[in-house]
């Protein structure tokens, strides 16, 4: 495929959209709103880890505490009422409408460094699709840095895999199971993750691979259908992260999106979605759509391309 990806651009909302539905990847500077979610999120950080520096708090706790801070730490960021505002914000200034584009809460994710905590609440992601675990096809990704970052501790993609399929665990994940039975048991994983998340079942060839390695509030912009994972932190410091993701309800109901390719979950995350202007829910109606068809009636061709600046 052609990789691309555009710096700073310019398109609007539309194109970019499509753009992303056929593969390529968005970055941008660090804008007012992207700065503001940041700040609170360290503010938010320093706070729960006190006196220690939380780029380099694991060498002075046992991982148990570190666990516990952590599970504190990040709903407390999600349900933080500026949080919302701040997403608000970021959509605007990227010329988002926002009568028509949805948003999930964001999450405060954390990588830590030469193994020290890779299970559970500090997961390390296998390479994986959003779409394995019941993302609609015209979700896309967008990924903050809350410090700077290096290449060591990033995110990396695989681009190669945008056109060809993985054999994965997708079948077995529905996502309102995964609801009931797992997500609340995250910091109950410490050395190890036993919950049954798809991941690929065959060889993944890892490289080449793209790493993008921007400032703290910089954002990457990618489709959920994008092969992509955890770099194995090897910085020697933390990793802090903010990713939340959008939808567009125009896509949604046309079921426009990116290619399913190898997607077979049940279930949809379109029910935790909220607009952009008054964060009230997607439609029953709407949501029940995309359970009854399922993740294979989606999306089976890509989006003809668009040329973007």
């Amino acid at each position: 495929m052609n990789n691309t990806i555009y710096f700073d651009s310019k398109v609007d909302d539309a194109i970019r959209r499509r753009q992303l539905y056929d593969g390529q990847i968005f970055v941008f500077s660090p804008n007012t709103s992207s700065l503001a979610l940041c700040a609170l999120a360290r503010e938010m950080i320093e706070e729960a880890f006190g006196s220690l520096d939380p780029l380099k708090a694991q060498y002075s706790l046992p991982v148990e505490r570190y666990v516990e801070i952590l599970a504190a730490l990040k709903p407390k960021f999600i349900h933080h009422p500026q949080c919302k505002r701040f997403i608000q914000g970021i959509l605007e200034e990227f010329g988002c409408e926002l009568t028509k584009t949805y948003f999930d809460v964001p999450r405060l994710r954390t990588a830590t460094s030469d193994g020290y905590l890779t299970s559970g609440i500090a997961y390390a992601f296998h390479p994986h699709r959003d779409t394995w675990y019941s993302a609609p096809f015209c979700q896309v990704n967008w990924w903050l840095p809350v410090y700077e970052i290096q290449s060591e501790n990033s995110l990396a993609f695989h681009p190669r895999y945008w056109t060809q399929p993985l054999r994965n665990g997708s079948s077995r994940y529905n996502y309102y199971k995964w609801n009931e039975d797992s997500r609340q048991n995250a910091a109950k994983h410490i050395q190890t993750d036993t919950r049954d998340q798809p991941r690929p079942e065959e060889p993944v060839e890892l490289y080449p691979q793209t790493r993008l390695v921007g400032k703290t509030g910089g954002i990457i912009l990618f489709s959920g259908s994008q092969l992509h994972s955890t770099v194995p932190n090897s910085a020697g410091c933390a990793r802090f992260s903010i990713d939340f993701r959008t939808i567009h309800i125009d896509d949604v109901i046309a079921r426009k999106g990116a290619p399913n390719i190898d997607s077979t979950c049940t279930g949809t995350t379109l029910g935790d979605f909220l607009r952009g202007t008054d964060f009230s829910y997607i439609s029953d109606e709407i949501v029940r759509m995309y359970d009854e068809l399922g993740a294979a009636a989606f999306s089976t061709a890509s989006a003809a391309p668009v040329k973007a600046d």
